[in-house]
């Protein structure tokens, strides 16, 4: 089974400092057909505009993970860190028993535009963590690269989570394989390509169950990732 998500048929937020498009309800956007997908919760397309961004605020319980499409994002949180997160950068904070963080443009006139990704985590109570490493183009370059897992295998970035994260940056015709009995959402970041013979823009998504592998075709210098859920 594939389901297409459409990225016109998104939710919308736009409070003029930020444009934010909804994969899944989220905040004033609520849609009980669309409240996440297996243990994937958020995934929202933001653009902050220069020298704007979020104020500190709280989270727990969620396992939040940043990816900087243009731009570069500034992270401050009670935990102590502070870092820029640029382009290709994947950025995991565990918020567990609590956090307050804040995110602001780290220029004061260009846009960031980023994916803030949300998913619950395997039990409640974790002890807040963060993470954060850079993921060049050539590694993705017609490749599936593995950016965050449970164990952080092959140098990703742990996850509270059973979830294999992988980005690539793909123009060439390229297979995925997975156990038919894991939950796959594929999201097009940039492009277009072919999923199992679906066309698949910018921005849309597709919920993937029961299949054993996913053929990209007619990929046309697209971006994708691949969230593979146990």
């Amino acid at each position: 089974m594939i389901k297409i998500r459409k990225s016109e048929d998104r939710g919308v937020a736009d409070f003029g400092w930020l444009h934010s498009k909804h994969t899944f309800s989220f905040g004033g956007y609520q849609d009980a057909d669309h409240m996440g997908f297996g243990t994937l919760r958020v995934i929202n397309e933001d653009i902050v505009k220069g020298g704007k961004g979020f104020a500190t605020h709280p989270h727990q319980d969620m396992e939040i993970i940043s990816y900087v499409l243009d731009g570069a994002l500034e992270h401050k949180d009670s935990m102590g860190n502070g870092s820029v997160i640029n382009k290709g950068d994947v950025q995991r904070m565990s918020a567990g028993t609590g956090i307050t963080h804040s995110e602001y443009n780290h220029s004061s006139t260009d846009d960031v535009h980023f994916l803030q990704i949300w998913f619950l985590p395997d039990a409640k109570g974790h002890e807040p963590g963060y993470e954060q490493k850079n993921f060049s183009e050539a590694d993705r370059y017609n490749n599936f690269k593995l950016v965050s897992s449970k164990t952080g295998r092959e140098g990703s970035v742990s996850l509270n989570q059973d979830v294999d994260i992988l980005v690539g940056n793909i123009d060439k015709d390229i297979s995925y394989n997975v156990d038919s009995n894991r939950k796959v959402w594929v999201q097009v970041v940039k492009g277009n390509i072919s999923l199992n013979e679906h066309l698949l823009n910018q921005g849309d998504g597709a919920a993937i169950e029961g299949i054993d592998v996913l053929q990209f075709t007619n990929c046309n210098n697209a971006e994708i990732i691949i969230f593979n859920m146990g």
